[in-house]
């Protein structure tokens, strides 16, 4: 049986969350899966809350077999024989975190990625995605009070905090409540009517962002209704949910597919520049990699300055690629310090709310902002697959392991050994 440890997050200061929760512990101690936990002062569970569900306290995890975490591990942290489990986003090849896979198949090592524990129609089973749509949601539309302020412009949303500043998710949303109530009262400054908030994609992220935009009652609409200006002139609020389909056209004229433009994205054009002229809040929560158009372009940006016609105030990349579909996204933010002004006329940014531009904010560590609401969940679906894991036996052949095809499927490295499917990384590792 192997023995399964959890690491203490060291990526980030404010990285709180925890694969595992004690509740569940406690259940998978009882099945007599031995858990250790490594030491941390700043997991949103305290240690002593796993040392009562049955787990061992621990100063490091030498002695485990499967080590779960979080976020990336730090290169050099890996030995032989020894089986990983974390995000670690290398799957689209990114760069910066080549050398942390070329140190774990130089080790030995076998890596599980969650991102690809998914079910027989490719959706994933295990994600944080919800929560960072959540955060990301609470955060813009708290950039969105603290941006309006810099430009002069007193209104309700300054009221609203950060989200990490909240004790719970459920004070974060009373908070949103009553801003609704104050704007539904005493109406919105003439200078922010109508705010008109867009989010994009209807995955797990967006639908936590809806989730909270929802809360402020405001009309939603089309985006055919967003390009002909119709809507209702006495909403303060106006919301609109952007999919794929509303702005990717075929080059032939056919009907959109997602499968199809997922496998032949240099068949669409993208006309999501004619959505993009009357958006004051724009909320990014769709998948992306290099092969897909960008959604909010820098040379977009520069020219409806130049015109004086950018309406854009705040947007908030939860997705957070750098540079990616918001290609003003010039870094990932932290949670200490969220929010940059990117100014489209020198190309340059600041951090903080004040100076020219659009506020960016794009932390990528969103859900750690919820820590206990999104480790609870994460946990509930890890717990099933933890067993089997604990009794797999990584040493044979990766055709002979007995485990889950929903977790066989997510490993990337086996003993240091690139996957079949995954060999394409070999490339990226040059």
């Amino acid at each position: 049986m192997n023995k399964i440890g959890i690491r203490h997050e060291d990526k980030y200061n404010l990285e709180r969350r925890s694969p595992l929760v004690p509740e569940d512990v406690n259940e998978l101690v009882q099945q007599k899966v031995e858990i250790s936990i490594e030491s941390s002062d700043k997991r949103i569970f305290r240690d002593d809350e796993f040392e009562k569900a049955g787990a061992k306290l621990s100063d490091n995890l030498d002695h485990c077999d499967v080590i779960l975490g979080v976020k990336e591990m730090p290169a050099n942290y890996f030995l032989s024989g020894k089986t990983y489990v974390f995000f670690s986003h290398v799957i689209k090849g990114q760069p910066y975190n080549m050398p942390m896979l070329r140190n774990l198949m130089e080790a030995g090592s076998t890596l599980i990625d969650y991102e690809k524990i998914e079910d027989n129609r490719g959706r994933r089973l295990i994600f944080f995605g919800r929560f960072a749509g959540l955060a990301g949601m609470i955060n813009t539309l708290w950039a969105v009070g603290r941006r309006y302020q810099k430009l002069g412009v007193e209104n309700p949303f300054s009221q609203l905090k950060q989200a990490y500043h909240y004790n719970s998710l459920d004070e974060a949303e009373a908070d949103i409540e009553n801003v609704a109530k104050q704007i539904r009262k005493t109406g919105l400054p003439d200078a922010m009517k109508p705010l008109i908030i867009a989010i994009t994609g209807d995955g797990n992220v967006s639908q936590g962002a809806l989730e909270i935009v929802q809360l402020l009652n405001g009309a939603s609409i089309t985006p055919l209704q967003l390009i002909n200006r119709d809507y209702p002139s006495e909403s303060p609020i106006i919301t609109v949910n952007i999919l794929p389909q509303d702005y990717l056209n075929h080059k032939d004229g056919e009907s959109f597919d997602l499968f199809y433009y997922i496998n032949r994205p240099d068949q669409y054009e993208s006309s999501i520049e004619k959505l993009l002229p009357q958006i004051n809040v724009f909320v990014n929560g769709i998948y992306w990699d290099e092969r897909y158009p960008k959604l909010i372009k820098k040379r977009w940006l520069l020219e409806q300055e130049k015109s004086n016609t950018l309406n854009l105030k705040v947007i908030g990349d939860i997705t957070c690629d750098v540079h990616g579909s918001i290609e003003c996204t010039e870094k990932a933010t932290e949670i200490e310090d969220p929010v940059f002004m990117y100014d489209p006329s020198s190309d340059q940014y600041q951090m903080g709310f004040s100076g020219k531009g659009i506020a960016v904010m794009a932390v990528d560590i969103l859900p750690s902002e919820l820590p206990r609401e999104a480790s609870d969940h994460f946990s509930k679906a890890l717990k099933p697959f933890i067993q089997s894991i604990a009794e797999a036996d990584f040493s044979v052949p990766l055709s002979n392991l007995d485990l889950p095809d929903e977790i066989k499927k997510a490993i990337i490295v086996h003993n240091g050994t690139l996957t079949e499917g995954y060999e394409y990384l070999s490339d990226f590792l040059k």
